[in-house]
């Protein structure tokens, strides 16, 4: 997870955004552009496909601008357009296009704005275009993230991964259990009674982060997952498991168990001895804490672990000139060796089995197996397929922040599901 965001205003990741030159290649290289308002980048069809991709970290746009290159010169055809577009107006900009038939070949977006694309007849299925091998090697949790209805509309790269970071000193001070993966994370007896001894040995009290500095869709991404691990989901938030869940976090914070983290250094800094956060944190966790840092599983609300995933992905647009010279680039990004070189760029985790298996990090030996074993064994939770999905994060991040505020977790989710029930009349059940 790469959490960054079009719909969703503030990105969950701390990474800066670098705004560097791109050089313009031409011939069989590529052309590469930066697109700022839509208008700027609606094109006429011409012989040259099109590619939009996210801006992103200068990292990833260099990484990306090489394989295009590299695939232009191992396998020549068709000449391909790299465009960059700032992640903040992206979804707009889509959207402007998709209104005035110009929708570019080819389309990188991020994994919740699939379902509305794909009921909006923004995008083509990727049946017969993509071999079975390529589908095969994917993580299944992004197959799960690219299909709608029953039909395979987008592939990714690279997944995301949630967890608790913590220090096996401090737990070991407290005589805590260390969970052994996903089927063996704490349950909320254990984790609450954690909680509190972690608070008698600390000097505030504050012994949990849950990134309560990052906004939008962060509070979606990480705490949706306890949704579906206390029996509940987004789609029908005045269930009493729903509304269970979420007073967890509010005892937590009234009981003042929770750091602000207003600063983002709650952890690094030793404030705090958990950390509610995913795969982006480990550099800078890692450099601070080295060997006493460990990697555990989110707590068991009752129905077992679970992660948030997904990321950005690739899909084919329903404009797409030449569907199978597009779908050669995309599985040519589904190669190991481009996969494992992106992923190094953006540390998260290897989209296909074949390069997780080689990853260092996320690998069977890798401190971040973790991860890995979440989203290969279905200990986590995609976002709804549904294309009331932006309807869905919007209203779920009030109701969290209401409820973290003191709110009464009944009132506030009953006047969620209601507003979710009138947004589904209101568009006839998205038919």
């Amino acid at each position: 997870m790469d959490v960054r965001e079009e719909l969703w205003p503030v990105s969950r990741h701390r990474d800066a955004r670098g705004r560097g030159a791109t050089r313009a290649k031409f011939g069989l290289q590529a052309v590469v552009t930066f697109g700022l308002l839509a208008g700027c980048v609606q094109h006429e069809r011409t012989d040259v496909l099109q590619i939009w991709a996210h801006e992103g970290r200068a990292e990833e746009r260099q990484v990306l601008t090489r394989q295009l290159d590299r695939f232009l010169e191992e396998r020549p055809g068709r000449p391909c357009a790299l465009v960059f577009l700032p992640e903040g107006s992206y979804n707009g900009q889509v959207q402007a296009a998709a209104l005035a038939s110009k929708l570019p070949d080819m389309l990188e977006f991020d994994g919740p704005l699939l379902y509305r694309y794909a009921w909006q007849g923004c995008l083509r299925p990727l049946d017969g275009f993509v071999n079975d091998r390529t589908r095969q090697n994917v993580l299944p949790s992004l197959i799960q993230q690219g299909s709608f209805r029953g039909r395979l509309y987008s592939l990714g790269c690279f997944d995301s991964g949630l967890g608790l970071y913590a220090r096996k000193s401090v737990l070991r001070r407290v005589g805590a259990r260390l969970p052994r993966g996903p089927a063996d994370a704490w349950k909320m007896p254990e984790f609450n009674l954690l909680l509190k001894e972690l608070a008698q040995v600390d000097e505030d009290g504050q012994v949990l982060d849950l990134k309560l500095n990052y906004q939008g869709e962060w509070f979606t991404y990480a705490f949706a997952p306890a949704l579906t691990s206390g029996g509940a989901d987004l789609g029908h938030l005045d269930q009493p498991e729903a509304r269970s869940v979420l007073e967890h976090f509010q005892g937590w914070l009234q009981q003042n168990l929770v750091d602000p983290n207003l600063d983002d250094e709650a952890f690094v800094q030793g404030r705090v001895a958990l950390s509610w956060s995913g795969h982006w944190e480990y550099p800078r966790y890692s450099q601070r804490w080295k060997d006493d840092l460990c990697l555990l599983p989110l707590p068991d609300f009752g129905r077992g672990s679970q992660s948030g995933q997904g990321s950005w992905n690739w899909a084919l647009t329903r404009d797409c000139a030449d569907p199978q010279r597009a779908a050669e680039f995309l599985e040519y990004l589904l190669q190991d060796t481009q996969v494992l070189e992106m992923t190094r760029a953006n540390g998260a985790v290897p989209g296909t089995r074949s390069a997780l298996a080689r990853s260092e990090l996320y690998g069977p030996k890798g401190p971040l197996r973790l991860f890995s074993t979440q989203l290969l064994q279905g200990f986590c939770s995609p976002r709804p397929a549904s294309p009331a999905y932006p309807i869905f994060t919007s209203i779920f991040q009030q109701a969290v922040q209401d409820i973290f505020h003191g709110s009464s977790a009944q009132f506030v989710l009953e006047g969620a599901a209601a507003r979710l029930h009138q947004d589904e009349l209101d568009n006839e059940g998205y038919r």
